[in-house]
C-alpha cells in the first residue's frame, strides 16, 4: 500500500518516515517550499523536526496532485485547516487516516465529520495516542490507536504502518478516539498553568485524573465508547501532554501560569497549539450536551482573559464537594 503524507510538520513528516521503511517512495506535501526543498536536498525538516536524518524515500512537495498515486493519505495539517486542505482533495475513494487533534470552530464538527462533508466517498480512518514527533522519528517505543468502522480497511492499515518500535492498536470507535485526542490537548493548558505557576505536582495529578472524568463524561455524551477513552487515544495521550514542556499546549498553558498574555505566546508561535482552539468550541459542545467540564470553562476564561491564574484556580477549588 502506497501512503502518502499531507502536511509537513513535526508529526507529519515523523509518520512519513514511519511510512517510509518499507522502501517505497512516500510522497509527502509541504505548505512551505523551503522546508520541501530542504526535505529534499539535505534529508531534514529543520524547521519543525530538526536534527533528525530523514528516509531518502520521502519526496516533498508542495503540489497536492503529487499524492495522486496514492492509496491511503494520512491528514496531518492543523484541525482548523483541515476542511480547505481535504477539500483541494481530488475526489475519490482513497482511504484517509485523520491525524489533526481537534473539533472545527465555528461548526464544532469533528475531523471525520469534515471529511465525511467534503470527501464523501472516502473511507475515514483516526491514527492518535500519546506520540511526541520527535521520539517517533527517532524510532523510540510508541503505541496508538488507529479507530476506523471498516475492519478490513483497519487491518490493512495497521498491518501497513506497525514497525517493531511502532505499535498501533486496533479499534472500531472513531469518536471515541478523536474526542480523546480533542479534549486532552485543552486539558494539557491547565496542567501547564500548574507547571507555570508553581502549583506542584498534587495539582497536576488532581488537573490529571479530574480532566481524565471530564474527557469520559463528554466522550460517552458524544457516543465514544469507556474503553477507548481509557486507552491510548484518551487517557494515554493526556497523560503524555500534561506532563512536558515538549507538548505545544502544556508550554502554551506554562506560559500563562507564569503570567504572560495568551496573545503573546500565541503569536509568537510557529506550530499550532490546538487546544487554544479547540477549547471554546469543546466549551459550548459540552454546554449544549449537558455535560459539565469545569476545567475546560477554567481554561477557556484564561484564554480570553476574563480571569487570571489565581481566580482560575479559586473558582475550581471552590467548587461544591461532591461524591467522586
Amino acid at each position: 500500500m502506497r501512503i502518502g503524507v499531507v502536511g509537513a510538520g513535526a508529526w507529519g513528516t515523523a509518520l512519513a518516515q514511519v511510512a517510509a521503511t518499507e522502501g517505497d517512495e512516500v510522497p509527502l506535501w509541504a505548505l512551505e517550499p523551503e522546508v520541501a526543498e530542504a526535505i529534499n536536498t539535505t534529508h531534514e525538516n529543520g524547521l519543525y523536526l530538526p536534527g533528525v536524518a530523514l528516509s531518502p524515500v520521502i519526496h516533498a512537495d508542495n503540489d497536492l496532485a503529487s499524492l495522486a498515486s496514492c492509496e491511503a493519505l494520512l491528514l496531518v495539517v492543523p484541525a482548523q485547516h483541515l476542511r480547505g486542505v481535504a477539500a483541494a482533495l481530488p475526489r475519490g475513494d482513497v482511504p484517509l487516516i485523520l491525524c489533526s487533534k481537534g473539533i472545527e470552530a465555528g461548526t464544532g464538527r469533528l475531523m471525520s465529520q469534515v471529511i465525511e462533508e467534503v470527501q464523501p466517498q472516502a473511507p475515514v480512518a483516526v491514527l492518535s495516542g500519546p506520540t511526541f514527533a520527535h521520539e517517533v522519528a527517532a524510532g523510540l517505543p510508541t503505541a496508538v490507536t488507529l479507530a476506523c468502522a471498516d475492519a478490513d480497511l483497519g487491518r490493512r492499515l495497521v498491518e501497513r504502518i506497525a514497525l517493531p518500535a511502532f505499535r498501533p492498536y486496533l479499534s472500531d470507535d472513531v469518536v471515541g478516539a478523536e474526542i480523546g485526542g480533542a479534549v486532552k490537548n485543552v486539558l494539557a493548558i491547565a496542567c501547564g498553568v500548574a507547571e507555570g505557576a508553581g502549583l506542584g505536582l498534587n495539582a497536576r495529578a488532581s488537573l490529571i485524573s479530574r480532566g481524565f472524568a471530564e474527557m469520559t463524561r463528554f466522550g460517552l455524551a458524544r457516543g465514544g465508547r469507556p474503553e477507548t477513552l481509557s486507552g491510548l487515544s484518551g487517557l494515554g495521550d493526556l497523560v503524555l501532554t500534561c506532563s512536558s514542556t515538549s507538548s505545544r499546549n502544556f508550554s502554551l498553558g506554562k506560559g500563562l501560569g507564569e503570567g504572560r498574555s495568551a496573545a503573546d505566546l500565541l503569536g509568537a508561535r510557529r506550530t499550532v497549539a490546538e487546544g487554544a482552539f479547540t477549547a471554546p468550541v469543546l466549551r459550548e459542545a459540552a454546554r449544549e450536551a449537558g455535560v459539565d467540564m469545569p476545567i475546560v470553562e477554567g481554561v477557556c476564561a484564561l484564554l480570553e482573559g476574563k480571569v487570571g491564574v489565581p481566580e482560575m484556580v479559586e473558582a475550581l477549588l471552590s467548587r461544591p464537594l461532591r461524591n467522586e
